[in-house]
């Protein structure tokens, strides 16, 4: 079993972050009728889905039904989101339920936002609610090294609700039961158009833990793949079990065990190839 699926349900984002790749695609949102069918498709194949790869899920009208189906069917359903829309949703979010939200707070600065004070406040609001039923919150910000001068801000206004002390953890705090603040620094998306980084070896979890889904059912090995560039099959019109014995995606999981990257776009990866995130254990 692959440990998750990033299922993209729409490509469209209500924000243009600066950190952020966008993508060329067509913008899109999954029906309903078409994430039931790939709901089928996965089950049994995956146990986290996490509605995220382009796009704000918050935007989706289906989403409390996605979280609710995909409870039914087994998964354990993740939520990563810009967080702008949490209060409009606040309620629907409380009634799914999902196992974990992910909130990238350094949308906010890579916007130039204003009103930061109400930002964080509808966020705290939710996130203290949800963590109370069960729900894990991870406030993000990954912006080490980039747009994090709003950081301290942010901060100062989280301890309003969550005052100190906290519990330091490896990579941030825990403010609270199931709240944690989560620190990353920034990386370079892969870019089929950039030059090829120099690395005498790369490795990367792709179809090992972890495989994309895009809108239009187009499986992808990882998260970062946001136009498609890997196209390796799709779940509308094929197994999972098809697609992952495909030649190209056996190429692909046989050289990183090799510790080669055999797609040009994952040579262009500044995640897995610069920073080095993976190590093969």
């Amino acid at each position: 079993m692959i440990s998750r699926c990033y299922l993209e349900i729409t490509n469209i984002c209500n924000l243009k972050c600066v950190f952020c790749p966008k993508t060329k695609r067509v913008g899109r949102s999954l029906s309903l009728e078409d994430f039931e069918q790939l709901m089928d498709k996965l089950c049994g194949e995956i146990k986290f889905l996490y509605f995220h790869l382009m796009g704000e899920p918050l935007m989706h009208s289906c989403l409390k039904d996605f979280i609710l189906i995909a409870k039914d069917k087994g998964f354990v359903p993740v939520l990563t989101t810009n967080g702008t829309l949490i209060k409009r949703r606040e309620e629907e979010l409380l009634i799914a339920s999902p196992h974990k939200i992910q909130i990238s707070l350094h949308s906010h600065e890579g916007n130039a936002k204003d009103c930061l004070d109400e930002y964080i406040d509808d966020i705290m609001h939710y996130a203290q609610m949800a963590a109370e039923q069960g729900t894990i919150v991870v406030l993000r910000l990954w912006n080490q090294g980039g747009l994090d001068s709003a950081n301290k801000n942010l901060i100062n206004l989280m301890e309003r609700y969550v005052p100190r002390p906290w519990t330091e953890r490896y990579d941030g705090w825990k403010l609270a039961d199931n709240i944690y603040l989560e620190y990353d620094g920034v990386f370079e998306w892969p870019d089929a158009e950039r030059e090829e980084y120099e690395a005498e070896e790369v490795f990367c979890y792709a179809l090992r833990n972890q495989i994309g889904v895009l809108v239009d059912g187009t499986v992808v090995p990882c998260c970062l793949d946001h136009d498609g560039d890997i196209a390796l099959g799709n779940l509308f019109e094929q197994s999972l079990k098809e697609i992952l014995e495909s030649p190209r995606a056996k190429a692909l999981y046989e050289g990183f065990s090799r510790h080669i990257a055999t797609e040009p776009l994952c040579r262009r990866c500044g995640y897995a190839t610069v920073a080095k995130r993976f190590r093969k254990n």
